[in-house]
């Protein structure tokens, strides 16, 4: 890990010379940030302690704090999370290309049927439609520790995606589905249904207003659980220079440095 981490120092510094770079460790308030909620969803607890993001889920809907806006298009998000309680069955999530409701998203969850095993899986739809929602791509996986900080890291380039927990790939490289795409499983949705014979109470997913997912803001999210969030770098040309701390490259090594006591 700590290798991982001393190579994400050497990166950041020699990336910010031609890229942006947004850094947030929550010392100060969080006001850029907005909550994206699933339809009927209550809004979930967000709030500064010690430094950190202290974010609550009490159920299992998935709520996403999210920054930036359309115009962000290829980038990388990292964080540290750390979970303090699982309410019920639950994850951690790093979402990318939100626009309006449409979301692609990463995350690292509880696998139903065993203990002490969880599933990271890519998904990707309007997030207050729930049925709209692909899922694919899913592994399975230890699952983050309890009271301990992992790393998550989460890439988007064009329509190619990758997404690693604590320095380890865990999916992709894999590419984000499109309205095309949509369409088709729509398609093939519909023929089971008819095989099936229950065409009658097939419905086709709607997709008003659906974006093909190659701009959009990024985020982190949770569901069903208390959990601490921590140390969130956002690179990529499109990414303004901003956020909770200084950007110069003294200031990122200091902070990534504290980063890397972590471990």
């Amino acid at each position: 890990m700590k290798l991982v981490v001393i190579a994400t120092i050497i990166f950041l510094v020699a990336f910010s010379a031609r890229a942006g770079v947004f850094v947030e460790d929550f010392d100060n308030n969080f006001g850029v940030w907005q909550e994206l909620l699933v339809r009927d969803a209550v809004p979930g607890s967000w709030k500064i302690v010690d430094g950190e993001l202290h974010a609550v889920s009490p159920d299992g809907w998935p709520r996403l704090l999210t920054v930036g806006d359309e115009t962000w298009r290829d980038y990388t998000i990292e964080f540290d999370v750390k979970p303090l309680e699982r309410l019920g069955p639950g994850g951690v999530a790093i979402a990318t290309r939100i626009n309006n409701n449409w979301v692609a998203w990463c995350l690292i969850g509880d696998w139903p049927f065993a203990n002490n095993v969880s599933t990271a899986k890519f998904a990707a739809g309007n997030f207050q439609d729930p049925q709209t929602f692909v899922f694919s791509h899913s592994k399975l996986h230890r699952p983050l520790k309890l009271n301990r900080w992992s790393h998550l890291k989460l890439t988007v380039e064009e329509d190619i995606l990758n997404f690693w927990i604590n320095g380890g790939q865990v999916i992709g490289p894999i590419q984000l589905p499109n309205r095309r795409s949509f369409e088709r499983i729509n398609a093939i949705r519909k023929q089971h249904a008819e095989e099936e014979g229950r065409l009658a109470g097939f419905q086709a997913w709607q997709l008003n207003g659906f974006q093909d997912f190659l701009t959009g803001a990024t985020g982190l999210g949770l569901s069903n659980q208390t959990t601490r969030f921590d140390n969130v770098v956002i690179t990529g040309d499109s990414i303004p220079n901003s956020g909770g701390l200084s950007v110069t490259p003294q200031a990122k090594l200091a902070t990534m440095w504290g980063h890397l006591k972590r471990f």
